[in-house]
């Protein structure tokens, strides 16, 4: 008689030993994720792996195939430009102003609207909606509001002479405020969610216990409200470190660079004097800052959570 007979089992096949179970499931997961890691790398990870072999070369725009491998003589020609340590100052200066707006301004919104007021979903509508706006329509309405004779500078006549879009002390403000404007509803609706998700007993636990408003935030809100925070800071710190609409529609970079950002600095390299290799060792600067900026970011505001 046969084993099959003999048992009453069947042995497992030499195709169903080689794929067992656990092998399967990585396959069929591995199926299931195909059409994304193709996507990923012919849009993410191969431009990522091109900037940097561009950045090793001086490269040639018309006919790539002759670019002259330089090594990282375009990081130490980097170091050396004015033009560069100028668009990373204006960088800084532009998140360090705001990033600090943007938190605060959607963190007290959001706190301020968490209660069931009249006219409240309203309100919300309002902060929001500018966010759905493109960075065109933002850039062009702000400029002509700060242009000679415009809104803007018919109530802040008192503070600048003509545009502040042509002052170099004053053009980068303007360009913060526009920005807050524009990018503070998105993040406020982040806080809010979070703020709605804080248990309403724990207020009434401590409120039994005699704790005030400010003791409220500080032990009951903030502490649950810390990952949306986290979010907020470190999402809008990169997304900062990125702005190029703005002062490309606003002030051109001007006046006297007073405005040029990293981003625009690398778009003047790439598309006006074509040093495509030169520029590619600024972007990659630029992540190297952005991946910096990210990790203290989650050590200054991020918290373990044990």
């Amino acid at each position: 008689m046969s084993n099959v007979e003999t048992t009453g089992t069947r042995s497992p096949s030499r195709w169903e030993r080689l794929f067992d179970r656990s092998t399967r499931e990585l396959l069929v997961g591995m199926l299931f994720a195909a059409p994304y890691l193709v996507l990923f790398s012919v849009f993410l990870l191969y431009p990522l792996l091109k900037g940097l072999y561009m950045s090793l070369h001086e490269w040639n725009f018309l006919e790539p195939s002759k670019s002259t491998f330089v090594g990282l003589e375009n990081y130490t020609r980097l170091l050396e430009d004015p033009a560069f340590w100028n668009a990373l100052w204006n960088t800084l200066e532009f998140v360090g102003l705001t990033v600090p707006l943007i938190v605060g301004i959607s963190l007290v919104l959001a706190l301020g609207l968490n209660k069931e007021l009249v006219g409240s979903r309203v309100l919300q509508f309002v902060y929001f909606s500018p966010y759905v706006l493109t960075v065109s329509v933002v850039g062009i309405v702000w400029a002509q509001m700060f242009a000679q004779g415009g809104v803007g500078t018919q109530y802040l006549g008192w503070l600048f002479e003509g545009s502040p879009l042509n002052s170099k002390f004053w053009a980068m403000p303007a360009i913060v405020v526009t920005t807050v404007w524009w990018q503070a509803g998105f993040y406020f609706a982040v806080l809010l969610a979070a703020r709605q998700n804080v248990p309403a007993r724990l207020y009434e636990a401590a409120r039994l216990d005699g704790a005030g408003p400010w003791r409220m935030f500080r032990d009951v809100t903030l502490p649950h409200m810390k990952n949306a925070l986290l979010f907020v800071v470190i999402a809008s710190t990169i997304f900062q470190f990125q702005v190029f609409g703005q002062p490309y529609l606003m002030t051109k970079g001007g006046p006297v660079g007073s405005t040029e950002t990293l981003v625009y600095y690398l778009y003047e390299l790439g598309f006006q004097t074509r040093e495509l290799g030169f520029g590619a060792a600024v972007g990659y600067t630029l992540l190297l800052i952005l991946v910096g900026v990210s990790m203290l970011n989650y050590v200054l505001v991020g918290t373990n959570d044990e």
